[in-house]
């Protein structure tokens, strides 16, 4: 029925067919007889996405372009068009209001993806839109599609490490984002020092993703090369990114610090020995005292804001 409507459409053509439920050797017959030009256009199922290279085809129709998955349109989309020769692909979908929500999102993804390595992103999409299967079982889609693929690793990641450092796993918690630092202090990249929005954004990026000290003074090195002697305000935000590294494997919750002292609030099972606390409290009662069971008050003088930062510095290495 589809083949006697294109060749109404274009009378002149030569059109053929090939589908899945065809022959082996009819099949093969049609797709050389494509291959060498003797038929102009071929109409076929989604057969053709398996990867058969026709490097004369140079335009692609995929009608219902809504009711076929996200990898399927990329693959189907990758039979025309090579680096030198400009090829098209057009998408027949009914109105945005008859398409299911997950087909717009689809379609949207696909469009707006098309440079090289579109691919992995495509397959990302794919995995946000649909929800991935069960990873310790049989499902096409389980708990992933409740939380997104990203926090999913995350908290899969967490739990596993826990398992590795022989912990269970708190499945309860929250998935935090590392230790609270709030030592009272500006810690940001100024708009002065930093004019354009989008470096600003990937400096804040790089910074928070640092994954050791080192990294974090290479970066500060790469920016003061970059864009001059850092301001007090960025100063104080890499002392600040670089104190939540030092505190990581400690398990500390929250470090506050101001003017006159802080505070210091433990996890359920913090990393330390409680001896050296019960030290810090017996040998010095005016500077250290318990407040609960899970937090340690700080007594100083530390209005300078270095003297702060060094403060907070030299306590973890008392707690270590």
């Amino acid at each position: 029925r589809m083949v006697a409507d294109v060749e109404k459409l274009v009378p002149g053509a030569r059109v053929d067919f090939a589908h899945g439920q065809m022959r082996e050797r009819e099949l093969e017959r049609i797709m050389r007889d494509f291959y060498h030009q003797r038929f102009n256009i071929l109409v076929a199922t989604t057969i053709i996405e398996s990867g058969i290279d026709v490097p004369t085809a140079n335009t692609i129709i995929i009608n219902r372009a809504d009711k076929l998955g996200l990898a399927q349109l990329h693959q189907l989309r990758g039979r025309v068009g090579r680096s030198h020769h400009r090829a098209y692909a057009y998408l027949i979908t009914p109105p945005p209001k008859a398409m299911t929500r997950d087909a717009v999102k689809r379609l949207q993804a696909l469009e707006a993806l098309e440079d090289l390595g579109a691919g992995f992103t495509l397959a990302t999409h794919d995995l946000e839109i649909r929800g991935a299967g069960e990873l310790l079982g049989e499902d096409q889609s389980g708990q992933i599609h409740e939380v997104g693929f990203t926090l999913y690793t995350q908290m899969l990641e967490r739990a596993v490490r826990a398992i590795r450092e022989g912990r269970q796993p708190e499945l309860d918690r929250p998935l935090d984002h590392g230790t609270e630092i709030d030592l009272n202090l500006p810690a940001l990249l100024p708009e002065d020092y930093l004019p354009d929005v989008h470096i600003r954004l990937i400096q804040y990026k790089r910074i928070a993703s640092a994954a050791s000290a080192d990294e974090l003074r290479e970066l500060r090195v790469e920016m003061i090369d970059r864009f001059g002697l850092l301001p007090e305000q960025a100063k104080n935000l890499f002392d600040i990114t670089e104190l939540k590294l030092d505190v990581q494997p400690l398990g500390i919750r929250k470090i506050e610090a101001g003017p006159q002292g802080g505070k210091i609030h433990f996890e359920e099972q913090p990393a330390i020995d409680p001896a050296r606390i019960i030290h810090l409290i017996q040998t010095r009662p005016q500077q250290f005292k318990l407040d609960g069971s899970d937090k340690l008050r700080f007594f100083a003088d530390l209005e300078d804001p270095q003297q702060r930062v060094e403060k907070v510095r030299e306590l973890l290495r008392m707690l270590q």
